[in-house]
């Protein structure tokens, strides 16, 4: 049952998306899949690390998922250089796929700043557990979630070389080198 459990990395990345995401009441990140599919989750990320760039009320109140999805990638490609991988159909589902999300996610992270606080770790860890598993990985093949953490894994570990985390404040701070 390893396979139900999220890996560091991704809790690291959900810390960081909780966090940058706090001041937004619209959205309540708690996974990578049913989180995401309105597109409140990709604008508001974008929103908290650069707020030049849109008028959030704009989107948040005037667009449909589709249309909300489709801007936060428009943003990401033209003002961040990272690629729609993403289809906002694909997205605007009961259940995005985990991987796509994690992937998406992980080049947003490269890109924006990355300070991670303990109490936005700690708030990830007390998150209820049904909250943190999706219908993907209620499937109880193992190979399945093996596969996961390891795509995941491989996808961080093969875009940054290594991950520092200091502690002199109660802050992590995470850097990509």
């Amino acid at each position: 049952m390893a396979g139900l459990q999220q890996t560091n990395s991704e809790m690291i990345l959900l810390s960081w998306v909780r966090q940058s995401t706090r001041k937004y009441p619209q959205v309540n990140v708690t996974n990578f899949t049913t989180s995401w599919s309105d597109g409140l989750a990709f604008n508001a990320l974008l929103h908290s690390h650069r707020p030049d760039l849109f008028d959030w009320n704009a989107v948040a109140s005037q667009q449909s998922p589709v249309q909300r999805l489709d801007h936060a990638f428009s943003i990401a490609k033209q003002h961040l250089g990272i690629e729609k991988l993403l289809d906002p159909e694909d997205v605007a589902t009961a259940y995005p796929d985990k991987k796509s999300i994690l992937m998406y996610v992980t080049s947003l992270f490269q890109a924006l700043p990355q300070q991670v606080t303990m109490e936005a770790i700690r708030e990830v860890e007390m998150l209820p557990r049904h909250t943190r598993i999706t219908r993907e990985e209620h499937v109880e093949v193992h190979e399945q979630h093996f596969s996961q953490e390891v795509s995941f894994t491989f996808l961080l570990s093969s875009c940054c070389s290594k991950v520092v985390v200091s502690l002199p404040t109660p802050e992590f701070d995470v850097k990509w080198a």
